[in-house]
């Protein structure tokens, strides 16, 4: 597996995974609306946190991070599409997230649609909710003590 950075020329390929990869999450509340989506990613949509999640040389999905202020990093987006979903793609790109938050001793935050799959998803990799919207459900992973030298050699 491999990430790549996006670039602003990839928009139109981004929101085409994003809508197909919540469509029916969103029909589930009433709230598939494609226009509303493309909007909405358009406004924050930033290339230099973007990243492309390729498997055997396609893409299969894509992943935003940014820097948090204090609270540390917030997993924006995370989405797969439907056919790369369930194969232990998503538990990959965790895992190299918490890595990454881990080597800066920062938490990692993510918000999830109510009715998405994707609740189970992160609770099970250790997220804790913290909150509940009207439409979303927000989880925090706790910041872990970055490995000094000295305890990573020892391991």
């Amino acid at each position: 597996m491999q990430f790549t950075f996006a670039q602003e020329s990839d928009f139109d390929a981004l929101i085409a995974l994003r809508i197909e990869a919540m469509h029916e999450s969103l029909e589930r509340i009433g709230r598939f609306d494609p226009v509303r989506a493309h909007e909405r990613f358009r406004a924050g949509f930033s290339p230099e946190h973007t990243r492309h999640i390729e498997v055997a040389g396609e893409r299969v999905g894509f992943f935003v991070v940014v820097p948090d202020g204090q609270r540390g990093l917030l997993l924006e987006h995370l989405y797969l599409q439907p056919k790369a979903q369930g194969s232990g793609v998503g538990t990959k790109v965790l895992q190299h997230l918490f890595a990454m938050a881990d080597a800066q001793g920062l938490a990692l935050r993510v918000g999830a649609l109510r009715e998405s799959d994707s609740n189970r998803f992160y609770q099970r990799h250790g997220f804790i909710l913290v909150e509940r919207g009207e439409f979303d459900n927000y989880y925090v992973r706790a910041a872990r003590q970055p490995l000094t030298s000295t305890a990573s050699k020892a391991l």
